[in-house]
């Protein structure tokens, strides 16, 4: 199976937007909304983790972060059908409350030295390096993940709403694809232009974004059919969490 997927990096592709969609759109159906926010915080978090891996699917050169990055998508446009405005929006600050957190965290646990001790210093320098490595963020891609996450995500809201409003609440399809694929030209756009422009000129970091917007544009098309399965569902409603006196 391993050797199947290496060679067949297409085919990875595939099976890993469609896995992640599946586990947004289980969590959803196992705990609600307040399984759309946990699909919010991991996904966000899982794709600022492995946002720096590069590959290259179809000839053109993508991240992971593009490929794990979309469920947020999903899941706010979710809350946003299901639960309103507020609650989407709601997602979109604990998420970026959850974002903020984690850099602070991972620049303080680096300050950490590796161990000397004989028996593990080996290892805990090995661990050390390869922690520094993932979590050493430069200032530039920290302002442009979280400054891209923010401004696309609330917009992503706002349109959503919009459009519902404007088609009196029909055309789920042209809101979800509409919301998504205008609110992730902005987050392509608004990463290109902080992180890539400037470390290459202008133009090659247009070509960079770009091709990472085409990966965007087919996830965008490819999770309508799940958001339509979400919303056929009836969830069970929350417990009230009030105290009666």
């Amino acid at each position: 199976m391993t050797e199947i997927f290496t060679q067949n990096q297409e085919l990875l592709w595939i099976l890993t937007v469609f896995l992640d969609l599946g586990f947004a759109i289980l969590c959803y159906r196992l705990f609600g909304r307040t399984g759309l926010y946990g699909v919010v915080i991991f996904s966000l978090l899982l794709a600022n983790i492995m946002g720096p891996k590069l590959t290259v699917v179809w000839g053109l050169q993508t991240s992971m972060g593009v490929i794990l990055y979309s469920s947020i998508f999903f899941a706010t446009d979710l809350l946003s059908e299901k639960y309103g405005q507020k609650e989407a929006q709601k997602a979109v600050m604990l998420g970026f409350f959850v974002s903020v957190a984690l850099v602070v965290m991972t620049q303080i646990s680096m300050l950490y030295l590796p161990s000397t001790l004989p028996q593990t210093s080996v290892f805990a320098r090995s661990v050390h390096e390869a922690t520094v490595t993932l979590f050493d963020y430069t200032p530039r891609f920290v302002f442009g993940s979280l400054l891209a996450y923010l401004i696309s995500q609330s917009f992503d809201v706002w349109v959503f709403h919009k459009i519902r409003n404007a088609t009196n609440g029909r055309y789920l399809w042209l809101r979800n694809t509409g919301s998504t694929l205008l609110s992730q030209a902005i987050d392509t756009l608004i990463y290109g232009l902080v992180v890539w422009w400037g470390l290459v000129d202008l133009v090659t970091a247009l070509q960079l974004a770009g091709a990472k917007y085409i990966f965007k544009f087919v996830i965008a098309v490819v999770d309508t059919p799940f958001i339509y399965l979400a919303c056929r569902w009836k969830v069970r409603p929350e417990p009230s969490s009030g105290r009666t006196a």
